[in-house]
C-alpha cells in the first residue's frame, strides 16, 4: 500500500499485518458514522463546533437467522443493511450540520417519502448507467460472441465506475464528505494498530483501507464481468432482468473476497490482489484535518466498548477476526 512518509513512521504500521478488528464506518455530511458488530453511533459537527451524536444498538440479522449467515447470502444482506444505515447516517448528518441554535425545526411529513423517492432513482440510475447502458452500447458496436462481448460491456462498465469517482472527486461540495472519509479510515487504523486516539495520532496512519467500500465496488464490477460473461449478451428485456437479479449474488462474491482478504491480508500475494481496488480510494478519500479526526475519533470511541471489540483488542496479535459487514 503506497503510504505518506507521516504514514511510515507511524506505530503498527500495515506492514506488520496486524489484526483488523470489527469496525468499519461511513463518512457523512460534516460526521462520521462508525458500526461493531452491536452498535451503531454518527458523530457529526454542528456549525457552532458541538458535536451532534445519535447513537443506537444493532445487530445484523445474519447472526441472528442462520440462512442469512452462509456464505455469498451474508455478503448481499450485509449490502442491504450498510445502505440501509448509511442513508439513515446522511439524513441524520443533514438536519444536524445545517442546524443553527435555538428551537430545532419540525420534520415535514412528507420528507421520509421524499427520501424514499431519491433512494428507488438512485438505484434505477445506477442500474441504468452500470447494467443496462454498457451492454446496449456494446450490442450496438457488433459484438456477439460471449467472451468478447462479456469483455467489451466490462470494460465499459469499469469505465463508467472511474468516471463516477472521477466526477465525485472533482465536486467541490464534496471534499470535506471525503476528507471526513480519510479521517474514518485513519481512526480505524489507528484503533487496529492500537495507537493513542487522539486526532495527531490518527492523522499520521494512512487513509487507505482494504476493507473499504470503494473496493468493494471495484470487486464488485470484477465479479459482474465473470458472471455476465457467463449469463451471455442480453437479447431482450427478460435477459436484462436476469443480470439485474444476479446483482446480489455478486455482491455475496466480492463479500467474501473482501472477507477472505481481511483475514489474510499479512500474505503478499493477498496485498497484491487487493492493491488495485485500494487505489481507487486515492479518489473517494481525502487527507484529513485535525478536527476532523476528532469528530472521527468521537464516533470510533462509542462503538469499540463492543464486547467483541473489547475481547480482540485485549486478545492483541492472537485475534484473527471475520469480516461480518461491508466498511
Amino acid at each position: 500500500m503506497p503510504l505518506s512518509g507521516a504514514a511510515k513512521s507511524a506505530p503498527g504500521h500495515l506492514e506488520n499485518a496486524v489484526p483488523f478488528l470489527p469496525v468499519g464506518g461511513q463518512a457523512v455530511i460534516e460526521g462520521v458514522m462508525m458500526r461493531s458488530p452491536t452498535r451503531v453511533a454518527v458523530v457529526v459537527r454542528r456549525p457552532d463546533g458541538s458535536f451532534a451524536t445519535m447513537e443506537k444498538p444493532f445487530e445484523s440479522v445474519t447472526r441472528r437467522v442462520k440462512a442469512l449467515g452462509l456464505p455469498i447470502v451474508r455478503g448481499a444482506v450485509s449490502l442491504f443493511e450498510t445502505m440501509t444505515l448509511g442513508i439513515t447516517a446522511l439524513n441524520f448528518s443533514a438536519d444536524e450540520a445545517s442546524k443553527e441554535e435555538g428551537p430545532a425545526a419540525k420534520t415535514p411529513a412528507w420528507q421520509g417519502a421524499a427520501q424514499a423517492l431519491i433512494v428507488v432513482v438512485s438505484l434505477g440510475l445506477g442500474v441504468l448507467l452500470f447494467v443496462v447502458a454498457p451492454a446496449r452500447i456494446t450490442a450496438w458496436l457488433g459484438f456477439t460472441d460471449r467472451v468478447g462481448f462479456g469483455l467489451v460491456d466490462g470494460l465499459f462498465r469499469l469505465t463508467a465506475f472511474v468516471l463516477y469517482l472521477l466526477l465525485i472527486s472533482q465536486w467541490k461540495e464534496m471534499a470535506r464528505v471525503l476528507g471526513y472519509h480519510g479521517a474514518e479510515h485513519k481512526a480505524i487504523h489507528a484503533l487496529e494498530n492500537r495507537a493513542p486516539l487522539t486526532p495527531e495520532s490518527v492523522q499520521s496512519f494512512p487513509r487507505l483501507h482494504p476493507r473499504c467500500g470503494t473496493s468493494f465496488l471495484f470487486l464488485v464490477v470484477v465479479v459482474s464481468i465473470v458472471a455476465f460473461t457467463f449469463i451471455g449478451r442480453p437479447r431482450h428485456i427478460g435477459d436484462h432482468l436476469l443480470r439485474i437479479a444476479a446483482l446480489p449474488l455478486i455482491a455475496g462474491v466480492a463479500f467474501e473476497f473482501i472477507r477472505l482478504s481481511g483475514k489474510y491480508y499479512g500474505r503478499p500475494w493477498v496485498r497484491a490482489l487487493v492493491w488495485p481496488g485500494m487505489q481507487f480510494q486515492r479518489l473517494t478519500t481525502r487527507e484529513p484535518d485535525l478536527s476532523m479526526c476528532a469528530v472521527a475519533i468521537a464516533a470510533i470511541e462509542r462503538v469499540r466498548g463492543d464486547a467483541t471489540v473489547v475481547a480482540m483488542e485485549a486478545a492483541g496479535d492472537a485475534a484473527r477476526a471475520e469480516v461480518a459487514f461491508i466498511q
